[in-house]
């Protein structure tokens, strides 16, 4: 019998979790990769197209997409720009999964065109559930396609769950490793730098995710994403502080048993596995070896030095169009940050003060979410 080949598009195919995607695909011939969009990095892309050979293949800006279209002149692939080229891949009618390592809210329109048109999501876009969880979920339960998690946490609760009955959740454990500054206090932050702030002591990960990281605003985000993919209020998602990062998440159930994934931090592992649900397939990479990791740790996140995390929860209880605003201003403030034009705990200060600036719309539409980002994005800019 011959084998089927899972047939992928990936949105983001340069950043970090696209390479890592794209590195599963060369140890796997049965994964076809038919579609790549990426930001600006032409040159990348190109060498992805010579090498995975796509049939369409986006830039976000005209200018890249004209510069990549010249380059790659000697191929048979459609060179697209913009939105209408992500809506165009997202809806590729071949593709079977659609990879959405895209950054930003950009990744929510091509998401909700890709459910549409019955695809699986493998999801590593946090912007499309943290904002759009209430147009997401109930349009992929309407639609029958899965939402398979990437990020490694969510990933270790989806495993976690895995042939349990459904509504028996007591409570999410997530973890977090603490990143560079865990255990320091407030007034030792204040004079952090960007080069201290990525140094992750665990993750190899894009710049702005190794800030969110160290702020704890990515864990808030997570948090915002976990009631989502697993319907669970918010007093039951526990952020537990975990600075070996190899207990990756896990689900308590109502009888009390711990049900948890585990292994090395590497995120090649919640991509694999998204891509191949529910078959496990062999990877190379290092094992956990308990006798060398000795013992584990665990924490109570510490909200008083880092304002992330609580920011996140009083965001997310809010809700409506407060969780894009949490993470619009988020954007604009770790952006004003790697360019050294505010300092490290303004980050967190200039997120508060724009959530208390904001009226909150009870159940935003995609045009009032991007409204609301671009409303965040005025209101950070001007503060600076």
């Amino acid at each position: 019998m011959k084998e089927h080949v899972k047939k992928i598009a990936i949105l983001g195919s340069t950043g970090s979790i696209g390479t890592q995607t794209l590195e599963i695909v060369r140890a796997n011939p049965d994964l076809r990769v038919l579609a790549l969009a990426a930001g600006e990095n032409v040159e990348l892309m190109e060498k992805q197209i010579r090498e995975f050979g796509p049939v369409i293949a986006g830039m976000w800006s005209a200018e890249a997409a004209g510069k990549l279209r010249s380059r790659v002149a000697d191929l048979p692939v459609k060179v697209v720009a913009g939105m209408e080229g992500l809506l165009e891949i997202a809806s590729l009618p071949a593709a079977e999964v659609l990879v959405t390592a895209i950054v930003g809210m950009i990744g929510i329109r091509p998401t909700i065109a890709a459910i549409k048109a019955g695809k699986d999501i493998a999801l590593a876009n946090k912007e499309t559930l943290v904002c759009a969880g209430h147009i997401i979920i109930p349009l992929a339960r309407e639609c029958g396609v899965s939402i398979l998690p990437v990020d490694s946490e969510h990933s270790a609760i989806f495993q976690s769950l895995n042939g349990e009955p459904e509504n028996r959740i007591e409570k999410i454990l997530l973890t977090a490793s603490g990143g560079p500054f865990r255990g320091k206090k407030r007034e030792e932050l204040a004079g952090m730098r960007v080069e201290d702030a990525l140094k992750h002591p665990n993750w190899s990960m894009g710049r702005k995710i190794t800030i969110d990281s160290s702020t704890l605003v990515n864990k808030g985000l997570e948090v915002m994403e976990a009631k989502w993919l697993f319907g669970v209020e918010l007093d039951r998602i526990q952020v537990i502080i975990h600075p070996q990062s190899i207990l990756h998440s896990a689900v308590q159930y109502v009888d009390g048993a711990i049900m948890a994934q585990l292994g090395m931090p590497d995120m090649k592992l919640p991509i694999q596995y998204a891509l191949y649900y529910p078959d496990r397939r062999p990877m190379e990479g290092r094992r956990v070896d308990f006798f060398d990791l000795a013992q584990m740790t665990f924490e109570k996140p510490d909200t008083d030095s880092f304002a992330g995390l609580e920011l996140a929860y009083r965001a997310a209880r809010a809700g409506g169009s407060m969780p894009t605003v949490f993470n619009a201003a988020n954007e604009k403030a770790v952006e004003l940050f790697l360019d050294r034009k505010i300092s490290y705990l303004e980050i967190t200060d200039l997120i508060g003060q724009c959530m208390e600036a904001h009226r909150v719309i009870p159940n935003p539409n995609v045009d009032e979410i991007l409204a609301a980002e671009r409303e965040a994005h005025e209101f950070i800019m001007s503060r600076k």
